[in-house]
């Protein structure tokens, strides 16, 4: 498969040749490919939008090249870049940027205008979207009378409204609330699971990474490094076939110099991440590395979560601090019943021991769950829970019989909890926490 975004040592300089003279990016290499979720993700200022407004076709590059399909984009005629710009790309931006004075409705047709199609087909295709998004009935409001998270899914839909290949988003929640920015975020993955969207998204918030396919770090104009999702089939293929069992196997491909301590550190740092900027995260990583090695206590970690940054601290607030630490915590703990089964597993233990573990990790995974569990769903849980441990099933095959109907033979808790209960075993598996050589009976 060939990338369908593709830059070549790609330089960027505001003000070339004047006092003021910066250089926004720094001769970066990216290959982006078919149907991909890419995240650029850094800092204010470190040049993630820079390369974003280059692949719209809106910033000429100061050097190196940038292809869109197989084609120099910046080699186009006015004709060709208003074309691309209409039908292969798409863009949301952060301030929604909706004209004020049309309504909801004219706003979605707006590029078709400009495109020449007539106003029955506009309008037709305008309204399957609104639909879509689950704003129909605003179709003749205002932008001055809707929400901020009203206005973004208006913005998404105007986005889409051509049909382009690729879409573009700068910041595209930064200014919503969280119930709001999570819809919309949902929205986007939807897009680009559904309707094989190529999206390519901007953001400073760490807490949204685990949406993407692949994370470019930035900072400083450079792309500082890759990241490969191991909790979504990768599109972009770097080796051929073999299946990978746990999460940590997975890092460790793409980290192949990093310490099992150093890979368990990677695994959780998305699960415990709030909303926290680009430093942030990285001294969070070392906090947890230290909490992992047994280096420091639960209070030790609190501690550090509410120090200010600039007392080398993380910064959060108490009560963000204690969320975060309980998380860790409680993490840490399930992870050793998980190590406890298996132990138990490969010693042959009575297999009464070995289900009261079993019914363990199901009253962790249960805490997604608020709905009525049937025995027989708790039945067929604790079967493919032991599965999944023991490493019989595979993470798919879990997630799979999650969502199964109980009627085919699997457990019914719907797609949105299998998914939510799978990505959480994964990490308590991805954690082998040692457990001391105490006798499991007593545990129980």
């Amino acid at each position: 498969m060939k990338p369908i975004i593709q830059t070549k040592e790609l330089e960027i300089t505001y003000n070339q040749g004047k006092s003021n003279e910066f250089k926004a990016l720094k001769g970066e290499t990216v290959e982006i490919y078919p149907q991909e979720y890419i995240i650029l993700f850094g800092p204010s200022g470190c040049g993630k939008s820079t390369l974003l407004y280059c692949i719209l076709g809106a910033l000429p590059s100061s050097g190196g090249e940038i292809f869109v399909k197989g084609e120099n984009i910046y080699k186009y005629t006015s004709d060709q870049m208003v074309r691309y710009q209409q039908s292969t790309i798409g863009i949301v931006y952060q301030s929604f940027n909706l004209i004020p004075s049309l309504n909801v409705l004219d706003n979605v047709s707006l590029p078709q205008i400009f495109a020449g199609v007539d106003s029955v087909e506009r309008e037709a295709r305008s309204k399957i979207l609104l639909k879509r998004f689950g704003i129909e009935n605003i179709a003749h409001k205002l932008p001055a009378n809707l929400s901020g998270g009203q206005m973004q899914r208006v913005a998404v839909a105007r986005s889409l409204i051509n049909d382009p290949e690729i879409l573009l988003a700068d910041e595209p929640v930064g200014n919503l609330d969280s119930i709001s920015a999570e819809q919309v975020m949902d929205t986007f993955e939807e897009i680009n699971q559904k309707d094989k969207k190529t999206i390519i998204l901007v953001t400073h918030d760490a807490k949204y990474l685990p949406y993407a396919h692949r994370v470019y770090y930035v900072r400083d104009g450079k792309l500082e490094r890759e990241v490969i999702n191991p909790e979504k089939a990768q599109i972009k293929k770097t080796e051929a076939g073999t299946t990978i069992i746990t999460e940590v196997e997975k890092l460790a491909r793409i980290y192949p110099y990093s310490s099992p301590d150093e890979l368990r550190v990677k695994s959780i740092i998305n699960y415990l991440t709030q909303k926290l900027n680009f430093e942030q995260l990285s001294r969070l990583e070392g906090v947890v590395k230290e909490m992992l090695e047994g280096k420091i206590s639960g209070d030790s970690f609190l501690q550090k979560m509410i120090t200010p940054f600039a007392q080398e601290g993380i910064g959060l607030t108490r009560s963000a601090g204690g969320m975060m630490t309980q998380k860790m915590k409680k993490m840490l703990e399930e992870s050793r019943d998980v190590m406890r089964l298996r132990k138990m597993r490969e010693a042959n233990a009575p297999a009464s021991y070995q289900r009261a573990f079993v019914r363990r990790l199901r009253a962790h995974l249960l805490d997604v769950y608020t709905g009525q569990v049937t025995p027989l769903q708790m039945k067929r849980f604790d079967e493919i829970i032991a599965d999944r441990v023991y490493g019989i099933t595979r993470k798919e095959d879990f997630q799979a019989l999650l969502n199964l109907p109980l009627a085919k033979g699997g457990v019914g808790f719907g797609a949105r909890t299998a998914r939510a209960m799978t990505l959480y075993l994964e990490k308590l598996l991805a954690q082998g926490v040692p457990v001391a050589h105490e006798h499991e009976q007593e545990a129980l």
